[in-house]
């Protein structure tokens, strides 16, 4: 690729990324903030509902709400990426008909509006950790780790990577099979209950499910997370699977985008 052609591109991101921000919220009173208000009342829910009204839910160490903190901001992003790319081919419609440009780059743009929004979370999470790590006893909650300067984007690549690949195989696939939208949905629900999200690994392993960990790269990816938010360690066996299950993605995408980019105009 030569320079001129990398700094369209680039320009090209920049406009599409201005547009993503625009579109998503224009006219709404909070702006920016529902990247963060959102998770926060679903894990306040879950706190609720998982430590004080239903039978609590053991943890090893740490307080339930950073249990699930330090896991609902990564699966968010995850989500909200996955389910929104159903329609990143679909929702520019008149763009692709109309400009010839790289139209992967409306999947990337997108996703890395999301990655966006889920850096702005990292500091509330520090604040959590912080504010528990005051309250609790000597040493059960740890400071945030001066680690975190080069684990948090080792991280972040690593799934900006898998959700990049998901969503442009989800984005093409979805101009074929339109039913794709519905299953996405029901998909992605069964997969956060799979995933130890709003309660610790060790629950399924206890039941003798431990081999859904095995199975599960998003189980694999939200470990890495707690490990580095919690603990200010990285798991590297778990971190290079998961970057192996990311390559994977970004192959498949890209191949299966190459074959059917040149019906996209006609379908959309």
């Amino acid at each position: 690729m030569t320079v001129t052609r990398f700094q369209h591109r680039r320009d090209l991101v920049a406009v599409l990324l201005a547009k993503e921000f625009k579109v998503r919220y224009k006219n709404t009173l909070l702006g920016y903030a529902w990247s963060l208000v959102h998770p926060l009342l679903f894990a306040g829910v879950f706190v609720l509902v998982f430590s004080k009204l239903i039978r609590p839910v053991p943890t090893v160490r740490v307080p339930y709400v950073l249990l699930v903190i330090t896991a609902l901001f990564p699966w968010q992003w995850f989500l909200n990426s996955v389910t929104s790319s159903n329609y990143f081919f679909l929702g520019n419609a008149s763009l692709i008909k109309k400009v010839n440009f790289p139209r992967v780059l409306l999947v990337f743009s997108a996703v890395l509006s999301d990655l966006v929004h889920f850096v702005i979370s990292v500091p509330v999470i520090a604040l959590f950790i912080l504010a528990y790590h005051f309250r609790s006893a000597p040493g059960a909650v740890s400071l945030p780790s001066v680690h975190w300067l080069w684990q948090v984007p080792l991280l972040v690549v690593v799934q900006f990577a898998a959700v990049y690949g998901l969503s442009l195989i989800v984005a093409t696939v979805n101009l074929f099979f339109r039913d794709l939208e519905r299953l996405t949905s029901i998909l992605m629900q069964l997969w956060f209950f799979l995933t130890p999200v709003i309660y610790p690994p060790e629950l399924l392993m206890n039941c003798g499910l431990g081999w859904i960990l095995d199975v599960n790269p998003l189980a694999w990816l939200v470990g890495c997370w707690r490990d580095v938010f919690l603990e200010g360690t990285m798991p590297w066996g778990s971190l290079g699977a998961t970057a192996v299950f990311a390559t994977v993605l970004c192959v498949a995408g890209q191949l299966l985008y190459r074959k059917l980019e040149w019906r996209f105009a006609e379908i959309v």
